[in-house]
């Protein structure tokens, strides 16, 4: 009955309903595909997004499918010269000569070292070899020790006069009242924010040395430890604040006994850099939330350049007068070389491969203003000259490109970007420390993200802000 009655509706459909019907799931079958292909390349394929024929010339590009395509045009490769250099001599490299020495002298035996006729050799020299060595660690315990004195006196002591002792004050400590000295709160930290090394694997650490240290007490002297060094946020952002631009990224990171929230719930740790130009400053914030609010929170007052990914949380503080929203040129790059992995014909992923080649030779422009040593003025000039044809060329073919391109589409979805994002991606332009994406904040965040697969989450809300100060 319900076949007879879908053969029904179909009867009576007519057929420009019937056609567009059947383009619009060609369409959605299609995306799916797309979305199958980009998660294959994200299981099986190169986690680099670039193409095997940028790193071997020559070198065909295979499909994740495993279908034959056409292969890709490949641009011809630039000359470039190759400077002079001399060959280092081969061999170890001397270790470093400000390291500690301990000689050993390894000597013959008594009686190897008279002759046939009984006669004693002469040492005519010495052959020397240096190893690297290291010493276990050591963990030893300092006793504080402060002497008391009284008054001493022949005298009877007058009847309700105090008794005097003296005693010298006991140290300020890190952690009051606690066993930690200073270094060793210091070790924990740098172990855990610079190493990647969890607190519970410092604890295995600490056993295997004799010491019982749980984790739970040295979280503890994080957060102590990251209470009284707080200032220091105040005055870091007051240099980053000072600088002429700020890159901000976010990044999820879990947190456990959020008040009003499930364990499982994502909350985000923001990174700011900024400051004067070659002395940046980098802060950490941790927030439950992605809001708008939070990047206008961490900003104040600023105004000057601000550099950020696509994200809609930035828009409102872009839009803020005395603030110049900038882009992310590695971000739109990034969607379209998702399409090159993610398409299987050869029409869309020729016109993506068009428009990272015209990225490439965005940074061909940067690569050479750094290597020439341009003054900003000079870079402003470059620019002008050279990327700004580059960025009319790329706009009038992601214009004509979005006018016949499915938008729900991988290629269509990267024009849309690339398009809404277009007036921040071109404000580089204007001054020549600019720069054309938003990599510094990235890299910045990297560590964070790197100790981040050691440690997975957070013990407490005091704890991410903790980790948030350290990093």
């Amino acid at each position: 009955m319900l076949k007879d009655r879908q053969a029904s509706n179909l009867a009576t459909e007519s057929v420009p309903v019937l056609l567009e019907r059947i383009e619009s799931l060609e369409s959605y079958v299609q995306e799916l595909e797309e979305n199958i292909r980009i998660l294959k390349g994200a299981l099986y394929g190169r986690s680099s997004e670039r193409r095997p024929a940028e790193q071997i010339p020559g070198q065909m590009v295979l499909p994740f499918d495993g279908e034959q395509s056409d292969p890709l045009p490949k641009p011809v490769p630039a000359k470039s010269q190759v400077r002079g250099h001399q060959r280092r001599k081969p061999g170890r490299k001397p270790l470093p000569p400000d390291l500690p020495r301990v000689e050993k002298i390894i000597d013959l035996p008594a009686d190897q070292k008279i002759d046939e006729f009984g006669r004693p050799l002469k040492c005519i020299g010495q052959v020397v070899s240096e190893q690297l060595c290291i010493k276990k660690a050591e963990i030893y315990v300092l006793r504080e020790i402060r002497l008391k004195y009284a008054k001493v006196s022949d005298l009877p002591t007058p009847v309700g006069a105090p008794a005097e002792v003296r005693i010298p004050p006991a140290p300020p400590r890190i952690v009051p009242k606690g066993i930690a000295s200073a270094d060793l709160v210091a070790h924990v930290a740098i172990a855990k924010f610079g190493d990647g090394l969890p607190l519970k694997r410092q604890e295995d650490q600490f056993r295997r040395l004799g010491v019982k240290i749980g984790r739970a007490t040295m979280a503890n002297w994080l957060i102590i430890a990251a209470t009284a060094c707080s200032r220091l946020l105040d005055l870091l952002m007051e240099e980053i604040l000072a600088g002429p631009v700020i890159n901000m990224d976010e990044t999820r990171i879990q947190v456990l006994g959020e008040p009003g929230r499930a364990n499982t719930a994502m909350s985000y740790m923001w990174v700011c850099r900024g400051g004067r130009p070659g002395k940046p400053g980098i802060l950490f914030r941790y927030e439950p939330s992605r809001a708008g609010r939070v990047p206008q929170e961490i900003l104040g007052e600023y105004q000057g350049y601000l550099q950020t990914d696509g994200y809609s949380g930035y828009q409102v503080v872009g839009e803020r007068p005395g603030i110049r929203h900038l882009g992310c040129w590695a971000h739109v790059r990034r969607k379209f070389v998702e399409v090159i992995k993610g398409t299987k014909g050869v029409g869309k992923a020729t016109v993506a491969q068009e428009v990272v080649d015209s990225i490439r030779q965005l940074y061909a422009i940067e690569d050479q203003a750094r290597e020439e040593g341009l003054t900003d003025e000079q870079v402003v000039a470059l620019r002008d000259r050279e990327a700004r044809p580059v960025l009319d060329g790329l706009k009038a073919l992601l214009d004509q490109r979005s006018r016949t391109t499915p938008p729900r589409s991988l290629l269509g979805k990267a024009v849309g970007y690339a398009l809404s994002q277009w007036p921040r991606l071109t404000v580089y332009l204007e001054k020549g420390f600019l720069r054309p994406d938003n990599n510094l904040a990235e890299n910045a965040i990297r560590p964070f993200a790197v100790g981040r697969k050691g440690w997975l989450f957070s013990g407490s809300p005091r704890g991410a802000w903790a980790s948030a100060f350290f990093f």
